[in-house]
């Protein structure tokens, strides 16, 4: 027979513990259905001897399914201890909050309550004209003052345009000026034509009276013809420089009146230029944008140097006095809520702290529950819109702290009787 190594003797003995044969077992009488036993008791009953094999022959030993049954019985019952464990532990969690929910429905009788989120108002800070940007003094999340200055656009275009309303100002000045010289101007030769009307009537009052005399001396025969009609010529000659003069002095005054109204377009042209200035310097004012009241800038909508329509927005900015939080009640709540009744909310990330509130708005149309809201069961239901606004002087006090979009839960007395619970009490000061 070829020679086995020590390798091929334990190959064979595995193999033969594998596949031991059912006769090679301990020999047992046969039970009955009722009083077969499992495979782990047979073990018990077998003979020492049946147990004890010599190591060249391992046909005798029990088979490796024995112990197998053993530890996947032991497993079974270490799975099932597990298992019910964990059920009483579920059980017990159940049986806590269920408890929980009863004593604080119990605590809550007449006070209403309704999940929401925390917001304020919102201001977009925009340009009141096209141009660009030249920076951004507010950064997100900087808290800022009534008045301070949040953007700057630029202005080189705007202070071009100023430059040029200044010099058509100083030129309407100008004119002006040389409009009131002109009245002067036009008031002296008014004053020369009416000497000269004067002086035409003068004369024509000495010719009418040299006129009489020689009519008189040619009827004595003392004048001649010839005379009689030189002196008849004089009257009409000076007759003549009478109205001349008279002329004159009317376009004087005419000349007065059209001088006087080029000094009021001299002046309208003045006041135009100034007006144009002033509309260049509100345009320049406006080109700072300011904070309208306290606040803190939520987020940036454009970047420094990009150029930016009428009417672009530039950042936002919420507004810390005027916080509140909107939940919704259903109508049997909702009808019996006052505005103005007292209010606390609850926010999830600092739960021990209870904020005092008042209500300022009940809504008068009935509307469905957001979906962020409730749940789609309670959807079915119309619920109307409740506000509870927050103390301003609280919100100045804790401004650091003030975040819009936090969820908590908003709880008001729809009973003046009902008193608050002790979960409710430690209100922030």
């Amino acid at each position: 027979m070829p020679r086995t190594g020590r390798k091929g003797r334990r190959r064979k003995a595995r193999h033969a513990r594998q596949t031991v044969p059912l006769a090679h077992l301990p020999h047992q009488a046969p039970m009955s259905a009722p009083q077969r036993q499992p495979a782990l008791s047979s073990r018990k009953t077998q003979p020492m001897g049946a147990m004890v094999a010599s190591r060249g022959d391992s046909r005798s030993r029990p088979g490796p399914g024995i112990y197998r049954s053993r530890r996947s019985c032991m497993a079974g019952k270490a799975r099932s201890w597990w298992g019910g464990a964990a059920a009483v532990a579920v059980l017990a969690v159940v049986g806590w909050l269920a408890w929980q929910n009863l004593s604080q429905d119990g605590q809550l009788a007449g006070i209403a309550s309704g999940n929401g989120r925390i917001e304020a108002t919102e201001i977009d800070i925009s340009a009141l004209s096209a141009g660009r940007i030249a920076r951004i003094q507010a950064a997100e999340g900087q808290v800022v003052r009534k008045g301070a200055v949040l953007v700057q656009m630029d202005t080189l275009q705007l202070d071009a345009q100023k430059r040029q309303a200044e010099a058509q100002l100083r030129r309407a000045r100008i004119g002006v000026e040389t409009a009131q010289s002109l009245v002067t101007q036009a008031e002296a030769q008014h004053k020369a034509a009416g000497a000269a009307v004067e002086q035409a009537q003068a004369a024509a009052d000495a010719a009418a009276a040299r006129l009489a005399r020689t009519e008189r001396l040619a009827r004595s025969n003392v004048a001649s013809q010839q005379v009689l009609d030189d002196v008849r010529a004089s009257g009409r000659e000076t007759q003549a420089a009478l109205a001349s003069a008279e002329a004159n002095l009317a376009a004087a005054e005419a000349g007065i009146g059209t001088a006087r109204a080029q000094v009021v377009d001299a002046e309208a042209a003045v006041d135009a230029a100034q007006a144009a200035i002033e509309a260049i310097e509100v345009q320049i004012d406006d080109a700072t944008l300011q904070s309208p009241r306290d606040g803190r800038v939520q987020y940036l909508i454009a970047q420094e140097g990009e150029i930016v329509a009428a009417g672009g927005r530039i950042l936002n900015l919420v507004d810390l006095e005027d916080v509140y939080m909107t939940f919704f009640l259903p109508t049997s709540q909702a009808g019996r809520v006052e505005v103005g009744a007292e209010a606390r909310l609850v926010m999830d990330a600092a739960p021990q702290y209870v904020i005092p509130a008042r209500i300022s708005y009940v809504a008068d149309v009935a509307q469905f529950t957001p979906k962020t809201v409730e749940t789609a069961e309670e959807r079915e239901k119309l619920m109307f819109r409740v506000r509870a606004q927050v103390d301003p002087e609280l919100l100045r006090k804790y401004s650091n702290y003030v975040k819009t979009g936090l969820p908590g839960t908003a709880y008001v007395r729809i009973d003046t009787e009902a008193g608050w619970p002790d979960t409710l009490s430690n209100l922030v000061e």
